[in-house]
């Protein structure tokens, strides 16, 4: 895993608030990022303090919106724009 903790590659960091859904229209859970896991999904810990591994496509990533709202994001899109930008010098 390039970038040390691998969650460079991801736009992200430990401590980013993270939220995914069980099931399709099922309740939003939040966590909050602790690591990259060995099979690409991130380790992340739930609001009830339990350790959790989801992959990426499940998961969306909290961020600071053009208006200052905080606003949620999926993080496949948010990691396709970090792999962008870091082709330009």
């Amino acid at each position: 895993m390039a970038g040390g903790s691998g969650l460079d590659d991801l736009g992200i960091e430990p401590g980013d608030r993270v939220r995914w859904r069980r099931r399709s229209g099922g309740h939003w859970q939040e966590g909050v990022v602790i690591r990259r896991e060995a099979d690409g999904s991130v380790a992340l810990r739930d609001a009830d303090g339990r350790w959790r591994s989801i992959v990426v496509e499940r998961l969306e990533a909290q961020h600071i919106g053009k208006r200052g709202a905080r606003v949620w994001e999926p993080l496949r899109a948010r990691a396709d724009r970090a792999a962008q930008l870091s082709l330009w010098p």
